[in-house]
């Protein structure tokens, strides 16, 4: 049984960790060394991690058992109306994908911003998670190409999922 947790800063050692794990594997392919290394710092060092939270980010964690297998962050879209929240970051251990348990966090995050017209998100346009994110009714409504920094950029498509009729 996978049980969902809401994160603190508390669980950053554990969500850095996580990261640590999944980000190669993810995106090992698709980035060239120093821009994975620039991201991993830009976004999951602990400066990083507890800025996020503090500005409204919501961490949730899976966990089975007593081992952490996946995380996630979800945000309000401030200003946004309708309202639309930002689904940031979701990683799932390699060894545990494809059990269901990207589908359960993102259950809980749509019941959690439950009135909420949109969950909406970024992907790699080269990222494997793309039909993923499909299977679960995303749409792709646009594509973006964010300057990061230092040189490197994110090619990204900004996918939505529709949660009011």
């Amino acid at each position: 049984m996978i049980a969902v947790i809401k994160a603190g800063t508390e669980h950053i050692a554990m969500i850095q960790n996580l990261a640590n794990i999944t980000w190669p594997v993810t995106y090992g392919d698709i980035l060239t060394p120093a821009q994975l290394d620039y991201m991993m710092e830009l976004m999951y060092s602990k400066a990083a991690l507890q800025k996020q939270m503090q500005s409204g980010q919501q961490f949730i964690l899976a966990q089975e058992q007593d081992k952490f297998v996946a995380f996630a962050s979800y945000s309000l879209q401030p200003g946004s109306s309708p309202v639309v929240y930002k689904l940031n970051k979701i990683y799932i251990l390699p060894n545990q994908q494809g059990k269901g348990i990207g589908k359960l966090l993102i259950n809980y995050i749509t019941a959690d911003i439950k009135g909420a017209d949109t969950l909406q998100l970024n992907v790699n346009k080269h990222n494997r998670a793309l039909h993923f994110y499909e299977k679960l009714g995303f749409k792709i409504v646009a594509e973006e190409i964010i300057d990061i920094g230092q040189g490197f950029y994110m090619d990204d498509y900004v996918m939505a999922l529709k949660l009011t009729v």
